[in-house]
């Protein structure tokens, strides 16, 4: 392998580590939308809008995944 290679072989292995964290941010906001909704003080459209920005955050960092420092 030559120093290109390595260089892909290393991005690769920790390329999800930041995109999960993101996505790990989310979780107090969807357990507080949760909550809000159970408890009857957010209607059931409050859990949605939760939910998509969840999956906005998710396609995202899907969408940026093979940017790096080095790419700039």
């Amino acid at each position: 392998m030559n120093q290109v290679d390595d260089k892909d072989a290393d991005r690769q292995s920790h390329r999800g580590g930041h995109g999960w964290m993101m996505i790990v941010c989310c979780i107090p906001m969807l357990v507080l939308a949760v909550v809000l909704v159970a408890t009857g003080v957010a209607s059931a459209g409050f859990l949605l809008v939760a939910l998509g920005c969840t999956a906005m955050m998710a396609m995202m960092m899907r969408g940026m995944g093979g940017m790096t420092r080095g790419d700039r």
